[in-house]
């Protein structure tokens, strides 16, 4: 099954189920569904990525701690920790550029909250894994390779 079909279905009937238990209203659960950034999503380059997300181009900075072990034995599950020390981070993502889809999570940041992620992403293979964060207005960067000896995109 095709799997923006599937996030789909699963986004519909989780808003359903929210708007039939009165916990959202069916106007909010259609602009929750509108949310979904497609052209970042879709993005097959970090230039786009980045261009999807509102941003021209993106620094390297130290001030970004991107957390990922050196070899991965399951490309279906590389755990990834991102923290950041740089100033007022709306925005922390991770990109992998030879995964099919180079974006691969976004996240908000809440004002005033710690700028910290911890996820495990799916990899196809052996590649460099870049945190993006966006940070008073400007992406800036951290990468690291990650070797994959078993993939997790169909591999």
């Amino acid at each position: 099954m095709n799997q923006q079909r599937r996030t789909v279905l699963k986004l519909g009937t989780i808003l359903g189920l929210a708007v039939s238990a009165g916990i959202l209203r069916p106007e909010e659960a259609l602009a929750a569904q509108a949310q979904w950034n497609e052209k970042a999503f879709t993005a097959t380059d970090i230039k786009g990525a980045v261009a999807g997300l509102g941003g021209d181009a993106a620094s390297e900075s130290d001030k970004i701690n991107l957390e990922a072990p050196d070899i991965a034995e399951n490309g279906a599950v590389v755990p990834i920790v991102i923290s950041s020390d740089l100033p007022e981070v709306t925005q922390i993502s991770i990109l992998v550029p030879k995964n099919p889809n180079t974006l691969t999570a976004s996240f908000d940041i809440p004002e005033g909250t710690l700028p910290y992620v911890s996820t495990r992403i799916k990899m196809g293979g052996t590649s460099d894994v870049y945190a993006l964060v966006k940070s008073q207005g400007k992406f800036y960067t951290a990468h690291k390779e990650i070797k994959v000896t078993l993939g997790g995109c169909g591999g």
